[in-house]
């Protein structure tokens, strides 16, 4: 069946896992004290702050609530505040050019010639959408923003869960047939094809140096780079 958009994950992916577990989680594990310090009381923060206190028991002191998100960090925790921090944090980096986002020449290359080519693409991330939009509006291939229609984090759902790929395509407004979802991870692709999408395994050799063949894909298509990917 015909391409008619592409929704795509970003750790793995498009990017290296490296960079996130490397680059990005240590320095938002930093500079979280000095962050909550001096932002703290602005409301945009203190929202997160206090859900994460309330989580855990209505804790008063924001000394441990920032243990508490650097022990998150650590365990590589999927949670909304977690990551809308971390997105805040992240940008004071991206803006002081302390990094630019590591994107694999091949998925920039591709992902701007989908979009010449008119097909909408689409972001589906565990990271918050402003982290998202961050990301690719400072990787190494420069502002990729404006390449993509829309973007997507947990609030749709977690992303081994079917409902949340519907709710993505309701939101799209294209029949999930017609919807290409490009992911490293199995267990996404699987939630992802039970809801009716096409599904891409990206087994880049970087991030995976045992190939995932045979069983191990699920049955989904699999390649390597995305000058792989067919959307004909």
């Amino acid at each position: 069946m015909t391409i008619r958009a592409i929704l795509t994950d970003i750790e793995g992916t498009t990017s290296s896992i490296s960079f996130v577990k490397d680059v990005l989680f240590p320095y938002a594990r930093r500079a979280l004290p000095r962050f909550v310090a001096a932002r703290g009381k602005e409301p945009g923060v203190r929202k997160w702050l206090d859900a994460v206190a309330t989580e855990n028991g209505g804790i008063c002191q924001d000394e441990v609530i920032v243990e508490v998100l650097q022990g998150w960090i650590d365990e590589d925790r999927k949670h909304t505040a977690l990551k809308a921090l971390q997105g805040m944090i992240w940008a004071d980096g991206y803006r002081n050019v302390d990094f630019t986002a590591h994107i694999y020449p091949d998925a920039a290359k591709s992902l701007q010639d989908w979009h010449a080519a008119g097909l909408p693409l689409y972001v589906y991330s565990s990271g918050s959408v402003p982290a998202q939009r961050l990301f690719f509006g400072h990787s190494d291939a420069g502002d990729l923003t404006p390449l993509f229609s829309g973007w997507y984090d947990t609030e749709m759902g977690g992303k081994r869960d079917a409902q949340s790929y519907r709710n993505i395509v309701e939101s799209i407004g294209i029949p999930a047939p017609e919807i290409l979802f490009l992911s490293d991870v199995v267990e996404e692709l699987d939630a992802a094809r039970e809801a009716g999408l096409q599904t891409v395994l990206i087994d880049r050799l970087d991030d995976y140096p045992t190939p995932r063949t045979g069983d191990a894909t699920h049955g989904h298509a699999r390649v390597e780079t995305f000058a792989d990917v067919s959307v004909s």
